[in-house]
């Protein structure tokens, strides 16, 4: 005989797992780690720091 399955468990089971998925592509896709940010964060800050050191005074 066949098992029996609750088709509404069953639904819910496959949109978790459908959600997962997709979470995992847009992890991927969009996330960044913390020292990627942290080096982005230093490295706009140099750069700040040297225009604002470079820039001509009127």
């Amino acid at each position: 005989m066949a098992d029996i399955v609750n088709l509404r468990t069953a639904r819910k089971q496959k949109a978790r797992k459908d959600a997962e998925n997709k979470a995992a592509e847009n992890r991927a896709k969009f996330g960044r780690t913390k020292g990627e940010k942290e080096r982005d964060t230093k490295v706009k800050d140099i750069s700040a720091r040297h225009l604002d050191q470079t820039k001509l005074e009127d």
